[in-house]
């Protein structure tokens, strides 16, 4: 069954009804307000991935953290979150996704609260990971949630809404994190990045059960154990490592690490393929990439969400070390961008509609011109660029970005079948939070390598050139994509 056929693989199970009709009847399932719940549900986990990289000064001075600590806040969250996703969506296919949704909404609002509360750094990086995981099985529920109460045009819309959302949000997050900072709210200082969640996600929990239909697929799966303690280990034995390894100095439990991640991948591999080819299924069965709008997207989301969280993590870090940037101007900073993302995304489907995947590869050569004129403006300028010499190249890139991301999740969720909606979407996510953390770790070590030998400023310009050449493999790649987009 084609993911654009208008069959609803939604259960019967009883729950809130959308616009007057029952859950799973179609595109009238999914309220508008409904359709706000989730993408909210959406925007939460991708804020404040991005959210703590303007706050990490500020935790550290509080709480004598040290380097390798600060960097467990971001990657105990990202890998929790990452190892942990398709596990989310395998759950909302089997229980419900509105009632994964609500628990993943009420765990996120519990850890965001005990991040905020923290007394020391240890138990910051305890919380952090407690959130990432609260986060999984949250943001699955809201592709499948999409995909198995809308069809055709209005399907189309909604996720292109969510991958704005998501472009949106991974900007947004390192702005609210540096006005939160320097408001120092009541006192709290660098906690307010945490404990504005708390509100916000009970908000969203009256919002899902007033507005989003339960649904779950007709053939939920048992778990894959084996899968899902094999895909944990070979996420944790890469974006560990990786991320910690600089702070710590590469000890040797670094390259144990390393070594042991192509082993784990390559048992993954072997023992999904085989509960496949049995007739059950796996956590990420291969024959899913048989589709090719799938197949061929994802190969796009990795270097494209490499690229943009290695940018943002190491922006954060140039404005504020290299260029003495307080927390606000180091989120101004990537206003322009945010702006521009939100305006092209609005006209996003009337451009794809005209010029199909096209947009993609128009969308990275338009991103490659805005990180050539950031690279050129910090070649030139360095240190004394304001917000002003910095907006051209942000507001470029950020019109390039958003011709590419909502577009890919569109064309990665085109062919999925209905009663798949959360494996498939599980995927997707997994995906692209683990190459933006990729992205943090490999971007981000060589920036802050090339920063201890050489200095801040040929720092970032090696780190942009490298991206630059990752945005020319995505327009490259997105040649092969399927011209039209559903």
């Amino acid at each position: 069954m084609s993911g654009t056929s208008g069959t609803s693989a939604v259960s019967s199970t009883p729950g809130p009804v959308a616009n007057g009709a029952p859950p799973g009847t179609g595109s009238s399932s999914l309220s508008a307000l409904g359709l706000f719940t989730v993408l909210l549900g959406a925007a939460l986990p991708l804020i404040d991935f991005f959210i703590v990289n303007v706050a990490l000064p500020a935790m550290d001075r509080d709480l004598h953290a040290g380097p390798a600590v600060l960097e467990l806040v971001v990657a105990g969250y990202g890998v929790a979150y990452a190892v942990l996703l398709v596990l989310g969506g395998r759950l909302g296919d089997m229980f419900g996704r509105r009632r994964l949704f609500l628990i993943g909404m009420a765990a996120f609002g519990l850890t965001s609260l005990a991040c905020g509360l923290a007394p020391d750094a240890w138990t910051l990086v305890a919380a952090r990971v407690a959130q990432g995981a609260s986060a999984a099985f949250m943001l699955p529920q809201v592709l499948a949630t999409i995909h198995s109460t809308t069809t055709g045009g209005r399907r189309a819309r909604a996720i292109g809404l969510y991958g704005a959302t998501a472009g949106l949000s991974m900007v947004a997050g390192q702005i609210l994190g540096g006005v939160l900072v320097a408001a120092d709210l009541w006192g709290t200082g660098w906690r307010s990045v945490f404990l504005v969640n708390v509100p916000v996600a009970l908000i969203g929990l009256v919002l899902a059960m007033r507005s989003v239909p339960e649904t779950r697929s007709n053939r939920p799966a048992a778990v894959d154990i084996p899968g899902t303690l094999l895909l944990a280990v070979s996420l944790i034995t890469l974006l560990l490592p990786l991320t910690e390894g600089r702070a710590a100095g590469w000890p040797l439990w670094t390259w144990l690490l390393l070594g042991t991640f192509p082993i784990a991948a390559v048992l993954f591999y072997v023992v999904e393929r085989r509960a496949d080819r049995a007739g059950k299924v796996p956590l990420v069965p291969p024959s899913l990439f048989a589709l090719p709008g799938l197949r061929r997207g994802l190969v796009l989301v990795l270097p494209f969400s490499i690229g943009f969280g290695g940018f943002m993590f190491v922006i954060a870090v140039a404005l504020q070390q290299g260029m003495d940037y307080g927390p606000v101007a180091a989120g101004m900073a990537l206003v322009p961008m945010a702006v521009a993302f939100f305006l092209v995304s609005l006209a996003g489907p009337r451009i794809v509609a005209k010029y199909g995947s096209r947009v993609v590869t128009v969308g990275a050569l338009i991103q490659g011109v805005g990180i050539a004129i950031v690279l050129l403006t910090v070649a030139h300028g360095w240190p004394d660029l304001g917000v002003a010499e910095l907006a051209p190249g942000m507001a470029v890139a950020g019109i390039g970005q958003a011709m590419q991301l909502p577009v890919l999740f569109r064309i990665v969720l085109a062919d999925v079948p209905n009663d798949r909606a959360g494996v498939g979407s599980g995927v997707m996510v997994t995906a692209q939070q683990s190459a933006l953390a990729l992205g943090v770790a490999t971007l981000g070590t060589l920036f802050l390598s090339r920063a201890a030998s050489v200095g801040m400023r040929d720092a970032l310009i090696t780190t942009l050139a490298v991206q630059l050449a990752g945005v020319a493999v995505t327009a490259l790649l997105s040649l092969r994509l399927p011209r039209a987009v559903q």
